[in-house]
């Protein structure tokens, strides 16, 4: 595994048809053949990988996520966490992906999370009906932090993978 432990990717979002609709313009754009966004005329910031607009899941997923899945596959933990305001696409960017293709040779079991915060409650997203009151993050005995009220689910690979989403 590579010594960088956390990398940062923006994904720049369309305008929505309602922000188009009111002349809406675009703030933020990637700057050509860099990791760069710039905001504004002239306030450019670094990334370790910036999406446009025009980017897809599958373009996302192998440069930030597939090498995570890889690292699980080696027994190291991953966590892939979106950040934004409401309504800026976080939901969408993470709502699908192929998780391990399975080659045959051997099977993987991953226990995945899938959790929102959003106004100091927590909720799992893979199960809607959760009440944000049952979920809580915690620190035990051993100084390891989790979700107290929650495992997890479990997936395991298979020759086409498993798709989340």
């Amino acid at each position: 595994m590579n010594e960088v432990c956390v990398r940062v990717a923006v994904r720049v979002r369309p305008l929505l048809p309602r922000e188009v609709l009111h002349n809406h313009q675009v703030c933020v754009r990637v700057v050509p053949d860099t990791s760069h966004v710039m905001i504004g005329k002239d306030k450019t910031f670094p990334f370790d990988h910036v999406f446009g607009c025009e980017s897809s899941h599958d373009e996302l997923y192998e440069a930030c996520v597939h090498p995570l899945v890889e690292s699980l596959i080696d027994g190291y933990n991953a966590t892939v966490f979106a950040y934004g305001q409401t309504g800026s696409g976080k939901t969408y960017t993470l709502g699908g992906g192929l998780v391990g293709k399975g080659d045959g040779q051997m099977e993987h079991t991953v226990r995945v999370s899938y959790m929102e915060l959003y106004q100091e409650e927590l909720r799992d997203l893979l199960e809607l009906h959760t009440n944000h009151k049952e979920l809580h993050i915690r620190e035990d005995d051993r100084g390891n932090t989790g979700q107290e009220g929650h495992s997890g689910s479990l997936y395991k690979s298979s020759h086409s993978g498993v798709l989340v989403g």
